[in-house]
């Protein structure tokens, strides 16, 4: 473990135990906000930290609405509405939230979630100024290119995300990994926590 510029930089093994401490600490109820690029371990520590998870790729726009170059884009998301459901969680009021698949690539109706003391928003943009503001404890996945790559691949192959490979290659390295690029160094400034080799 070490600190760099205020951050609290750890690896994944110890990132569990870490987090609940500092969200814990926060007081009653907590958000902790999990970001991070395509396939760096968001999911899988969101997880492991609470059973009440808030994807944001549930706010996704409908992909046949929207050109393949704007569609990973924060300002193409309905992170507005967003925040205004992590501010329900964080107050202890169950909120309804979108429910989009990747079946679909589209919204088909919406989900019932109710708060708990410990509420975890993950995804691309969890660290967005909007949903941020709701956000006690931010942390931020640090994983190589190639690994993540390997691991997007692999879920795609495992029939997670019905998309063929080859498609999946093209989105990855001319949309996803682009678009993110340019909120990194933004979403990584704003984390309490950096977890390294996620």
């Amino acid at each position: 473990m070490t600190r760099a510029a205020g951050q609290l930089v750890i690896g994944f093994a110890e990132a569990q135990e870490r987090i609940l401490s500092l969200a814990r600490a926060v007081g009653p109820r907590a958000v902790v906000g999990v970001t991070g690029a395509v396939a760096s371990g968001k999911s899988t520590l969101a997880q492991r930290l609470s059973a009440c998870v808030v994807s944001t790729d549930h706010y996704l726009p409908d992909y046949d609405r929207t050109p393949e170059h704007l569609r990973d884009l924060p300002e193409s998301s309905d992170l507005a509405r967003l925040a205004r459901d992590l501010a329900e969680l964080r107050a202890g009021r169950a909120t309804d939230i979108p429910r989009w698949t990747f079946e679909a690539h589209a919204r088909v109706g919406e989900q019932r979630v109710e708060p708990a003391e410990i509420v975890v928003v993950e995804g691309l943009h969890a660290l967005h100024e909007l949903p941020r503001a709701h956000v006690d404890v931010a942390v931020f996945i640090d994983a190589p290119r190639e690994v993540r790559w390997a691991r997007a691949a692999e879920r795609e192959r495992a029939g997670d995300r019905p998309w063929p490979l080859e498609y999946l290659e093209h989105y990855f390295h001319t949309v996803a990994e682009p678009t993110y690029a340019r909120h990194e160094a933004a979403y990584r400034a704003a984390a309490h926590v950096v977890v390294v080799g996620g």
